[in-house]
Order: structure tokens, then C-alpha cells, then sequence
């Protein structure tokens, strides 16, 4: 499912703009300021950063400015969802690089809308990708990860990753190739941010009936791989 950030200061405006877009199936992530929510960027990698102008330690101007100028968060869709409706602020938040700009108060139909313009403009590659291991699917329509029948709750950094590996089947990565393939070029993370996600990805993965996480293998000081080799999911 695509993920969205929803940056604002204000709780009521996030909780109304994340049961809106979770009844539309987005997974929804929340910041209230710019240090919060740059973080969460770096981190988790959302499909689309909904961006108040005003926040709390930084304005959301600033903040599109920095996601501008970093090689990770450079390509990243924003849409400003803002009080300010003034056409000098409309035009300065697109010149600075936000992908469309939306005045409170709104049309929770309108904004999905256009959410999902931005995704199809933004991500068209993944639609087409399907990955297949036993019952195991990874649907790039859908943006969804099944076991048979099953719906496997996968956060969106887990989800690229498990991408990635399916699509690259029995090669081993390090750390480092997964941060630039996965996160992009030129990060400044460090290596054991990618441990973690592995971790979560092989939690999520572990099903009461099935245990899929051992198709995602450690290679003792290379990386990782994935491989149904030897694991009767072949």
C-alpha cells in the first residue's frame, strides 16, 4: 500500500487527513515539526510527504528545500497542504520544488485525488512488477505483499526492500549496495540502518502457518540475499 507523510502541527488536522486516506488504503505516517519529520523521510521513505508551511522548529518551506537539495529525498512527491492561500505563497511553494499545492480547508476526495495523480506520475515503473516465490507475492499494482490468501503488513521501506531482493534473486548485497540500490545514492545513514529493516522484513514475514523469512538469507561477512534455494519454496 503507498505510504504518506502527514506533516502538520496541529493533531486534529492529521488525525482527519490519516482516517481519510486510511479508509482509502494509504499507510499513514505522522510528524508535527520539521526535525520529526525529516527523520521519518530519511528513514521510512514515504511514497508522498503532505507538508504544512508552518511548523514547529522550522518552517515546511525550508524543510522542501533541504528534501530538494539531498540526493535520498530528492525525488520524493510533496504536495503543501496549507492556510496559506495567497498566490505569492502558492507560487513560492511550487518554485521551490513542492509537486502540487493544496489550500485548508479541503476536499478529502480531492486530495486523494490527487495523491494518486502524483503516484501514477511519479512511480509509474511499479506497476507493472510482480514477483512470485510459492505463495509468496509481491504485487506492484497494489503495492501489497500476500502469502496465499494472506495480507502481509510490510512499512514501506520493508516493501522496496523485499522488491529489490525478489527482483535480484540468489545475488548477495552488502549493506553499503543495499543502501544505494534501496535508500539511494549517497546516504548518510549508517550501514546497521539496514539490519534493523532486514529484521522487520523477516518478522513480517514469519507467519504462523508459513515461515518466509528464511528466503531472505545472511551471507556471513558479504550481506544479504535472497534465495528460495534449499528453503522447499523453490
Amino acid at each position: 500500500m503507498p505510504s504518506v507523510l502527514i506533516v502538520d502541527d496541529e493533531l486534529a488536522i492529521r488525525d482527519m487527513v490519516r482516517m481519510a486516506l486510511e479508509m482509502d488504503e494509504f499507510v499513514c505516517l505522522e510528524a508535527g515539526s520539521a526535525k520529526d519529520a525529516h527523520s521519518i523521510i530519511v528513514d521510512d521513505n514515504p511514497d508522498v510527504v503532505l507538508l504544512d508551511w508552518m511548523l514547529p522548529g522550522g518552517s515546511g518551506i525550508d524543510l522542501l528545500s533541504r528534501l530538494r537539495s539531498e540526493d535520498l529525498t530528492r525525488e520524493i512527491p510533496v504536495i503543501m497542504l496549507t492556510a496559506r492561500v495567497a498566490e505569492e505563497h502558492i507560487v513560492r511553494g511550487l518554485e521551490k520544488g513542492a509537486d502540487d499545492y493544496i489550500t485548508k480547508p479541503f476536499v478529502p476526495r480531492e486530495l486523494i485525488a490527487r495523491i494518486r495523480t502524483l503516484l501514477r506520475r511519479s512511480k509509474p515503473e511499479l506497476n507493472a512488477e510482480r514477483y512470485q516465490v510459492g505463495e509468496l507475492v509481491l504485487d506492484g499494482t497494489s503495492h501489497r505483499v500476500f502469502a496465499g490468501s494472506i495480507l502481509i503488513d510490510l512499512g514501506p521501506t520493508e516493501f522496496r526492500l523485499l522488491l529489490f531482493l525478489m527482483k535480484h534473486p540468489e545475488r548477495v548485497y552488502s549493506r553499503a549496495q543495499l543502501l544505494d540500490h534501496v535508500w539511494g545514492a549517497n546516504v548518510y545513514v549508517e550501514e546497521r540502518t539496514v539490519d534493523v529493516h532486514i529484521r522487520r522484513l523477516r518478522k513480517a514475514l514469519q507467519l504462523p502457518s508459513t515461515d518466509y523469512s528464511k528466503l531472505v538469507q545472511t551471507v556471513r561477512g558479504a550481506g544479504y540475499r535472497f534465495s528460495p534455494l534449499g528453503t522447499g519454496f523453490s
